[in-house]
């Protein structure tokens, strides 16, 4: 008899708590190998195929495409052992099959213990499932579980708000905790115990748009209410026929206060139609969108910034490059010389590759420059970092800057390339802007800004010339130096750009 194994979403490293299901690589049915990737997920670092530690058939998936899951949260079941592989298995034979193995351990030797190499993971613990009644089961179809949310918050629209209160009843405990039931004769009828939520996020998104978690059967597995199954509340109750505001009640609360007010009505009860058309459209913070959202955040609230800059004379620079570049050998970027600058400025100026240990009160200088730079990407922006940047030469940088960037574009990025910078570069010329004051990449001390590179009039030995001029920037956190540690920094840099012989002194 076939052994039904419960594969659960693995730790991913770096403090990441939870991913975004963006496209399943396999289907109910299909025969997967140990070590095959399964599905692709989204984290707030990067995109990362999961590989699955069984061999066998799968029997279940669990979360569509767009679903955010916890860590630890079930991915897939696989029936490991059965001697007729490949034959597609329907809705009713993968439930069957969980029925078998709901008392079935996870053999953890049939694992690979190598899901996410590099990633601390290892086989999946076991799990004992619990078989559902039929009545259950039946309720419990995805397809039921999607559409009781809107039906009930349908209900509740067109329903009067001083219809029956709320009783606790402990003895429909069959279901999933939190599984709420309708009943004809006592109105809303609730399981005791707490609401199995994903993630402390939809708690608060339902706390944010008054959605009573216990109104909800979520469509993820056991009961587990998802941000989907909130969002259909949301627009079931934007979407429903706005009757005139009647006294809201206990039952009544989630439509006529919370989700009411949410969607344009007032706190005198105001109909909301009157503001619909102002609403606007709502864009998850998620993914890395949300990470940059939190460190931006978090950046502005702990660190107290200032911003110096300088206009500089590139022409020689811009000559130098082209003599490099003529010589043979592999191209070198822009972008790399400007790295080979920082590094050495930081060299000079050590205060501003540090960090800043609040509990300790102490200010953390570090041996080592790890250089992040800038980079948008379809998925947002995010901030590949150049590994031991101070021990690389020009070649070195340039190729590094070159292979991250690759990466960056296709979203194969790993965590451990997009963190532990201690120092960024953000080259927003390349929007065709001049300057900017951009916001540091916490915990980092400073970030050096440079501008487009354009012709311009400027006094070149005491003449008026048209030379290639550039703007730079340092931002810095004024809690670890003063301005003439920054300025000393800034213009040891613009030194470098206006004459790139200076750097010789360093090398």
């Amino acid at each position: 008899m076939a052994q039904v194994l419960e594969f659960k979403l693995p730790d991913l490293g770096e403090g990441l708590t939870e991913a975004e299901i963006t496209r399943w690589l396999v289907q109910v049915g299909d025969v997967v190998e140990v070590d095959q990737p399964v599905v692709e997920v989204e984290t707030a670092k990067a995109m990362v195929e999961v590989p699955c530690p069984y061999a066998g058939v799968i029997t279940a998936r669990f979360g569509e495409e767009g679903t955010e899951l916890p860590v630890g949260a079930p991915l897939l079941t696989v029936a490991v052992g059965t001697p007729a592989v490949g034959a597609p298995a329907s809705g009713g034979a993968a439930d069957d099959a969980l029925s078998e193995a709901a008392d079935a351990p996870a053999a953890a030797d049939e694992s690979s213990g190598n899901v996410l190499v590099g990633y601390g993971t290892g086989a999946a613990p076991a799990r004992r499932r619990r078989i559902r009644p039929a009545r259950d089961v039946a309720a419990g179809s995805p397809a039921a579980r999607r559409e009781a949310p809107v039906a009930r918050a349908e209900a509740r629209a067109e329903a009067p708000a001083s219809g029956p209160g709320r009783s606790l009843d402990a003895g429909h405990g069959t279901g999933s905790v939190g599984h709420s039931t309708e009943s004809a004769g006592h109105g809303t009828e609730f399981e005791e115990g707490p609401v199995p939520v994903i993630s402390p996020l939809v708690r608060k998104l339902a706390r944010e748009n008054g959605v009573d978690l216990r109104d909800l059967a979520g469509s993820g597995p056991d009961g587990l209410i998802l941000r989907a199954d909130v969002e259909d509340v949301m627009r079931a109750a934007a979407a429903a026929p706005l009757a005139a505001p009647a006294p809201a009640t206990a039952t009544a609360r989630t439509t006529a206060t919370g989700l009411g007010a949410t969607f344009g009505s007032t706190r005198e009860g105001a109909p909301a139609a009157r503001r619909a058309a102002g609403s606007g459209t709502r864009v998850p913070l998620r993914g890395v969108r949300g990470a940059v959202a939190d460190k931006l955040s978090r950046s502005r609230r702990e660190i107290p910034d200032a911003t110096t800059w300088v206009d500089a004379d590139a022409t020689e620079l811009m000559h130098a490059r082209v003599a490099m570049n003529a010589a043979g050998g592999p191209k070198v970027s822009l972008l790399a010389l400007f790295a080979r600058i920082c590094t050495a400025a930081l060299a000079r100026h050590p205060e501003l590759n540090s960090r800043v240990d609040m509990e300790a009160r102490e200010i953390v200088q570090l041996d080592e420059v790890h250089l992040g730079f800038a980079a948008q990407t379809e998925r947002g922006l995010v901030v590949p970092v150049v590994r031991d940047a101070h021990a690389r030469d020009t070649e070195s940088l340039s190729a590094e800057f070159a292979r991250l960037s690759e990466s960056a574009r296709a979203g194969t990025l790993t965590p451990g390339e997009l963190t532990g910078s201690t120092f960024t570069l953000n080259n927003y010329g390349v929007f065709g802007v001049d300057g900017s004051t951009p916001i540091i990449n916490h915990p980092e001390a400073a970030m050096l800004g440079v501008g487009r590179i354009v012709p311009k009039p400027w006094v070149h030995q005491g003449e008026l010339a048209v030379r290639q001029v550039v703007q730079l920037s340092l931002t810095f956190d004024h809690r670890v130096c003063d301005g003439g540690t920054a300025g000393g920094f800034l213009r040891f840099v613009a030194d470098c750009v206006e004459q790139p012989a200076v750097l010789l002194r360093k090398v």
